[in-house]
């Protein structure tokens, strides 16, 4: 346990000063243009939510075959790049300081969206429907990665990183949670390899690990974080052993010195507390926790004020927020004066126009 420890805290990530240990979660609104650009909306977005410890982004495609959502702002290309700039430089404008997540969706991707015949670790389609802009379409088979396939695409999130930094983003980090390309490969039933990147853990684990190597060698790993979810159980991935899997990862990756490890609390609480007790550096909880109907994840409980300061006591250095902060751009002030949270509109989380994005004001205008 760790006593008097406060969310209003300074912390510091790899030279970075973050004025309090509240974190805006990665959370997916694609908002981003057709062609894959950020727009001015998303600076509004984030500038207004700027008062958090850290900004970390929609997750952003890495590549073209790494596309999962339509809709969303990429760092594929130079000139997708250059359109975070707007959004990083406003960020900072009101002294924030801002993480891009880049997100390889692997299997979970469709043609329809990015012109290409998905990979993944191996040829199993994920059973679960894709968000496309036909409407649901079921998840198609993906190719499988050759040997040297696989090592471009762990690459791939180096060269997205190297534009990130060029753009203005403070750091990177990688979306190895919720069933896309790393967590597939750390999967049991996603990866059915038979070479050096599956079958046991070593193996299975190797692929985050070349991943993240590669980012932090390209950008530094003081600007490199990953997010996990131990057991997650999302588009259809299903890990084995899971408290062996993720120890194994961190004890490999906590040699590297990076930003921060962002674990979303989908795995047991004994579990979640040997990998703190494992992992040297800064430890960042999602205490959003995952209800169950008939045996399967449907739907997140928020992370909350008791939540967040159960985990910092816990041991927790960061926590993040994820849909509080859709309706409460002003989330810091909120908690720390304990100020009622305002509730977003599910109808306009994803897509679509300003409506349910940058029109929540700040408390003081609505008292």
């Amino acid at each position: 346990m760790t006593e008097n420890r406060s969310l209003f805290d300074r912390h510091e990530i790899g030279g970075l000063a973050l004025p309090n240990r509240v974190v805006m979660a990665p959370m997916s609104r694609v908002r981003g243009t057709a062609e894959g650009l950020a727009t001015e909306a998303m600076a509004t977005y984030f500038a207004q939510r700027a008062s958090a410890g850290l900004l970390i982004s929609d997750g952003i495609q890495p590549n073209r075959v790494g596309t999962a959502n339509p809709g969303a702002a990429g760092l594929r290309t130079d000139a997708e790049a250059a359109s975070w700039r707007p959004v990083t430089d406003a960020v900072h404008a009101q002294g924030g300081r801002i993480f891009g997540q880049l997100m390889h969706g692997g299997r979970i991707g469709h043609e329809s969206v990015s012109g290409l015949q998905p990979v993944g670790p191996s040829a199993v389609a994920a059973n679960a429907p894709l968000f496309t802009l036909a409407g649901p379409q079921q998840a198609p088979v993906p190719r499988a990665l050759t040997l040297d396939e696989v090592g471009e695409q762990a690459r791939s999130y180096a060269e997205a990183a190297v534009r990130a930094v060029g753009a203005g983003f403070d750091g990177v980090e990688l979306h190895g949670a919720n069933g896309y390309l790393i967590s597939q490969f750390l999967s049991s039933n996603a990866n059915l390899r038979t070479d050096s990147y599956g079958g046991s853990i070593a193996n299975r684990i190797r692929f985050a690990v070349e991943a993240v190597e590669a980012t932090a060698d390209a950008i530094g790993a003081h600007r490199v974080g990953i997010r996990l979810s131990p057991d997650a159980g999302i588009w259809d991935v299903v890990e084995e052993d899971v408290p062996e899997l993720y120890a194994a990862l961190l004890a490999e990756l906590d040699r590297l010195g990076l930003a921060y490890v962002h674990l979303e609390a989908t795995t047991d609480e004994a579990t979640m507390l040997d990998l703190r007790r494992r992992w040297s550096g800064t430890f960042m909880v999602n205490p959003s926790t995952w209800t169950q109907r008939g045996g399967a994840p449907y739907g997140p409980v928020p992370t909350n004020r008791e939540s967040a300061d159960h985990w910092l006591g816990l041991g927790a250095d960061l926590i993040s927020f994820g849909r509080a902060y859709i309706a409460n751009p002003d989330l810091v002030e909120r908690l720390r004066h304990g100020l009622p949270l305002a509730e977003a509109d599910l109808a306009t989380f994803y897509g679509g126009g300003e409506a349910g994005y940058v029109d929540f004001p700040a408390y003081q205008q609505t008292a």
